[in-house]
Formats: C-alpha cells, structure tokens, sequence
C-alpha cells in the first residue's frame, strides 16, 4: 500500500473502528468474534483501498455483513451453545434496563440470520428500506416482509418481558 495511502486508512481505522465494533458485536453476538469479523473485513477493506470509491465506512460494513451471513452458512457455525443465562453478574444491583437488554440480544441471538440481519440493518444502523434491499440483494417489499416477520419471530421469543417499538 501506497504511504498515503496507509495514512489515510490508518486514520480512517482509528476514527470509524468504534462504529464499526458495534456493528461487528450486534451481528456476532460475542465480544471476540466481533473483533475477529472486525479485525477481517479491515483487512479486506486494506487490500483494496485504492480501488474503493465514495465512503468507505459503507464499503467496511457491507464487508462485514457478507463476512458474517458467509460465517452464519458455514458448517462449523452453531457448535457452540448459547445459554439462557448471561454469564456470571459481577454486580448484584442490575437495573430493569439491563435486564431487558439481555434478554433482548439473547432473543436476537436466536432469531435465524436473515430476520437478524434484517433487523440489525433497520434499527441498529437506521438505514433505509431502499439501502437494506440493495445490501442484502432482494426487493424493498422483502425487506419489509422480513422485517415484520422478524420484530414478530422476536416478540414470540422475548413475550412481555421486553416492549418492542416499531
């Protein structure tokens, strides 16, 4: 990579890794894998630096979306157990919110990968029907029918221990 060019990205890295984190965490579900389909799309992303044209935050994310929906289909995905309890509480005092956010990314968790990433698209990064469709490769209409299907699915999975907006 051109040394301008490993500025500009090394810059890019340290102001947008924080977004991207999140992101990551919301499609993986685990801490060390969001770093890991973090970690790889910032190294695709690298490899092709110098032919990305507009805004290359988008370029990341669709990278990462791909990454995980490839992770999700593979074989080897899904060993792992998820549990209905969060690992051991360090504090005592959680508050009610907590516990909904819990209980909500344990039911997002379980929602199968299309519904989640649907809904990861929509809510947590805000983007519109139009930008959802033209990522995920299908119709708005899709994208509006997985959507409702998906807040349905979750509300089946949490029931009334979570109010779901939408």
């Amino acid at each position: 990579m051109h040394p301008d060019d490993q500025r500009v990205f090394t810059d890019f890295v340290a102001t947008r890794s924080n977004s991207l984190i999140r992101l990551a965490y919301v499609l993986t579900g685990d801490q060390h894998a969001a770093e890991d389909l973090l970690q790889s799309a910032l190294a695709k992303t690298a490899d092709h630096w110098r032919g990305i044209r507009g805004d290359p935050e988008a370029y990341v994310r669709r990278v990462m979306y791909h990454e995980q929906v490839g992770r999700w289909r593979s074989p080897r995905w899904g060993r792992e157990r998820v549990t209905d309890a969060p690992p051991d509480a360090t504090e005592s005092d959680r508050t009610a919110r907590v516990d909904e956010r819990i209980t909500l990314e344990q039911a997002l968790r379980r929602l199968p990968a299309r519904k989640r990433a649907v809904l990861v698209l929509r809510y947590f990064e805000d983007l519109p029907e139009s930008e959802v469709a033209r990522i995920m490769g299908c119709s708005i209409g899709t994208v509006r029918s997985q959507t409702h299907r998906a807040i349905k699915h979750l509300r089946e999975i949490v029931g009334e221990h979570v109010k779901l907006e939408a």
